[in-house]
């Protein structure tokens, strides 16, 4: 099952992605769940596959305005430095433990929803990154549990403004400008996905592969991470986690290749989807 979160006419609703199909199961729903979050926190995924039989309005993609898969979620964690190449690349030690830093909620956008280059900036940078979305609460889980507390996969685009990233040794700022999140297309569940590290993830700028990499080549695996990140803080339905980018990044290219107003940046993930955004500068948005 694939499950978008989704705007028509002003009003946001979530439903199941079929195709280049968008039944609407949340206008059915909305009065128990009023979005997503809600629903995996209700373990009710099952019941938007019931809705999606008995006749649920019905849109092309081509007439929605996607929007991150979970608009609200509690937390996002990212894992920073994930990949032996891009370790390298930024000549990094080898760690014992995973890097971990955060992301706002407010700073998401969804799939064909621009990122905003903030105007001062021209170091703005792409991460394509597989994201791991939270279905059922946990506190300490042992990496042999982490399977049963995932509600699904998507794709990530964790944009980075990288001059903001180094005024400091902490990344927060650089990760944090508004409409940098990109997230989606969909929430992908994992029987859809038989074997996650067969998976191919690539990055594309105007066309240009730019990254490419298996899941399987995570330096700290899924079951790694959810298990650590659970040990200093409670996971919730809906929390993401982003769980780190290949090689490949433009910062550490020679000479360095940052995004700029009009570029069209993909990132796909076999059986996931392909999330994709146009750059846009901040100073122009809405005009």
């Amino acid at each position: 099952m694939k499950v978008v979160t989704f705007e028509r006419n002003g009003v946001r609703s979530y439903g199941i992605l079929e195709n280049d199909r968008v039944l609407d199961v949340g206008n059915r729903l909305a009065s128990r769940y009023a979005d997503l979050r809600a629903v995996l926190a209700a373990g009710a995924l099952q019941e938007l596959l019931i809705a999606s039989t008995q006749g649920p309005q019905t849109f092309q993609v081509e007439e929605v305005n996607f929007e991150p898969v979970i608009p609200n979620p509690q937390k996002i964690l990212c894992v920073g430095l994930n990949y032996i190449s891009h370790r390298t690349e930024t000549k990094r030690p080898e760690t014992k433990y995973p890097s971990i830093f955060t992301r706002f909620a407010d700073t998401q956008v969804g799939h064909e929803t621009p990122v905003l280059r903030p105007s001062f900036s021209t170091a703005f940078d792409y991460e394509g990154e597989l994201a791991v979305v939270i279905g059922r609460r946990g506190r300490h889980i042992s990496e042999q549990d982490v399977s049963a507390h995932i509600a699904g996969y998507s794709c990530y685009n964790d944009v980075s403004v990288r001059d903001w990233q180094r005024h400091t040794a902490q990344w927060t700022p650089g990760k944090n400008f508004p409409s940098t999140g990109a997230f989606g297309p969909s929430l992908v569940t994992p029987d859809e996905i038989p074997d996650l590290g067969a998976l191919t993830l690539t990055t594309r700028l105007n066309g240009k592969v730019m990254q490419e990499a298996q899941i399987s080549d995570l330096i700290f695996s899924v079951p790694v991470i959810v298990s650590y990140i659970s040990k200093f803080t409670p996971l919730y339905p809906g929390d993401v986690i982003a769980t780190g980018t290949p090689g490949g990044v433009g910062d550490r290219r020679d000479p360095p290749v940052y995004m700029k107003d009009g570029d069209i940046v993909e990132v796909e993930i076999d059986r996931i989807g392909i999330l994709r955004n146009v750059v846009q500068s901040e100073a122009h948005a809405g005009s």
